[in-house]
């Protein structure tokens, strides 16, 4: 069957469409660009445009000379028109493919490149004149690439892989299969102006990208009603790599205030949705594209990978990818394999999560020491609102829960099937503390009574318990304010416990957390003195962190420098103030 056609190059940012530029002098020009995730590759050419009906692929492009032409595939053939000043690129057939992951840009670039270490062609595209600022992703994404080779045990199928920053893009970043299309600011750094922060997000979205070359692409989800075996598979695998090239980041305690929290701030209003929602139409898929698939979808993929272990989890993915490439996947797939890797009920665990809106809170109804340093917990699980108004109907999760204390950092480890149970902690002394959920992995809240939450002070001023649990801790107990089930003064009572905090994660959660309370007493009478509260609280911290990035300084305390000098100013500190208006 063949088609004559004619398409338009769009002004939509959609489809195959025109992306403005400004070359070195200043002139606007335009490049040739395609977005075609998720139903746009029809406003290019006719197809069948949705994920399960995958193809090969033989792409052709007239282009002037002076051009680059890029697709998925190398350049197979290059053939100059006689008649004019064009050329004829051909490139190699693809794999059989999805229809959303093809991908062609035309314009002026220039690349930089290298080839990673199991002989993947790697370039990275930026604007003319910006090459340079393409060396700190092409370092990542040649990195990238023998890491996730090794993790999934299954080689990157094409033989290159392009990176490359778009001016006019509304996206992020697109997973194209081997042309991957970044917004400038999301690929491109520049040494003497790009934030530390802005760097580490430019890792963990070369990370993700690449990721999906193997989930998403390699493996597609059967309908768009999966969307979340791309997003949030990826989203997760993007801090392992992450964690592996760059260990200095703590980027897993940054998972939880950047990812983990953010999820658990929406999955707790009344109009969340589940991880895996039914589309029924392509103009509700864009609808989904949200931090539930994203945020949600990567943390518990997260408790996940805890419940079942690296090893088994690594070896269920070889199975998954293994078993499906090249075709189309449901969410029970997945589920299948981790399963047989484990020998754990995955499936019965994960369907909780996955098809129900909402989260729970592990609520510690009492604690009573037995003898010979035994402790009695008496746990219940509910529906968590923001609201504080109770859940209507039953609800039950299958909750993997973990317990740690002061002599053992997994005291315990369960699954919480009903809606309440009684546990023993063994090894645990009068005054010591007793945390559910250490490492902040399970996908829920925890509420202790007063005296638990007592037993925590001395831990946390002296730093003896883990950060993600210091963090944990003053995260659950915030949101518990906030819902109306503990008092905003038992809460700033803990803070106090603080004051020593040199860990910037941590501080990046107090932060959250104190500034929705300070939105809450703007022009009040107590603004003021919670102003003054802050003050007190952030000073410490930033005298000892001073102004000034220190020779050999830890890439955290450079971030933790930053925030802290911020919420000074929030607060109105004079002496911040002034030394800032000074520089």
């Amino acid at each position: 069957l063949t088609v004559k056609f004619s398409g338009e190059l769009n002004d939509k940012m959609k489809g195959f469409y025109r992306s403005k530029y400004f070359s070195a002098t200043g002139e606007e020009r335009y490049a040739g660009v395609t977005q075609f995730e998720a139903t746009d590759a029809r406003r290019c050419f006719p197809c069948w445009d949705e994920p399960a009906i995958k193809a090969t692929f033989d792409i052709t492009l007239d282009v002037p000379q002076n051009l680059v032409a890029l697709s998925n595939m190398p350049v197979l053939e290059q053939k100059p028109n006689a008649t004019d000043s064009t050329v004829l690129v051909t490139f190699d057939r693809t794999p059989i493919m999805s229809t959303y992951l093809v991908a062609v840009v035309v314009g002026e670039y220039d690349y930089v490149e290298d080839t990673s270490a199991d002989g993947v062609l790697v370039r990275v595209y930026t604007p003319v004149g910006k090459r340079e600022q393409g060396r700190f992703a092409l370092d990542v994404a040649t990195k990238v690439l023998p890491y996730y080779k090794d993790y999934f045990n299954i080689a990157y199928p094409l033989p290159k892989m392009d990176l490359i920053a778009i001016s006019d893009f509304s996206a992020g970043a697109m997973e194209n299969w081997g042309l991957i299309t970044y917004r400038e600011t999301f690929v491109l750094v520049d040494p003497e102006n790009t934030s530390l922060i802005r760097k580490q997000s430019i890792a963990l979205t070369v990370g993700h990208e690449i990721a999906h070359q193997w989930f998403g692409n390699l493996v597609t989800m059967e309908w768009w009603t999966h969307l979340w075996l791309n997003e949030g598979y990826a989203s997760f695998v993007e801090f392992l790599c992450v964690d592996h090239l760059f260990p200095d980041y703590d980027i897993w305690t940054q998972f939880v205030t950047d990812m983990y929290t953010r999820a658990l701030e929406l999955d707790c209003l009344r109009n969340s949705h589940p991880i895996e929602v039914p589309v029924g139409h392509p103009s509700e898929i864009d609808e989904i594209f949200d931090e539930i698939s994203y945020n949600k979808g990567a943390s518990v993929i997260r408790m996940l990978h805890h419940y079942i272990g690296d090893e088994d989890f690594k070896r269920g993915m070889n199975l998954y990818l293994t078993r499906h490439q090249y075709s189309n996947t449901r969410t029970e797939d997945l589920w299948n394999a981790l399963q047989e890797a484990s020998s754990k009920p995955v499936g019965a665990v994960m369907s909780t999560w996955i098809q129900r809106m909402g989260f729970p809170v592990v609520q510690v109804l009492s604690s009573r020491q037995l003898d010979g340093n035994r402790r009695l917990l008496s746990i219940a699980q509910s529906k968590f609102c923001a609201d504080g108004c109770e859940a209507p109907e039953q609800s039950l999760w299958l909750i993997p829960i973990n317990i740690s204390t002061p002599s053992s950092a997994s005291a315990v480890s369960t699954v919480l099937e009903a809606s309440t149970a009684e546990i023993t902690v063994e090894g645990v002394g009068e005054q010591d503390w007793v945390k559910i959920n250490p490492g902040t992995i399970g996908y829920y809240r925890t509420q202790y009574p007063a005296e638990m939450l007592e037993q925590f002070l001395p831990a946390i001023k002296n730093m003896t318990l883990p950060p993600l649990d210091r963090l944990g801790l003053i995260d659950d107990l915030f949101a518990l304010v906030q819902a109306g089930k503990s008092a905003t003064v038992d809460a700033l009572k803990v803070i106090d416990a603080y004051r020593n905090e040199s860990n910037y994660t941590v501080w990046s959660s107090i932060s959250n957390c104190l500034a929705k309370l300070q939105l809450l007493l703007a022009h009040t009478p107590a603004e003021k003195q919670f102003g003054e509260y802050g003050v007190r609280l952030y000073q410490p911290v930033a005298e000892k962190l001073g102004w000034d990035v220190k020779p050999g300084e830890s890439h955290l305390d450079t971030l933790l420098r930053s925030l802290v000098l911020g919420r000074l100013v929030s607060f109105g500190c004079k002496k911040t103030l002034a030394e800032a208006k000074r520089r």
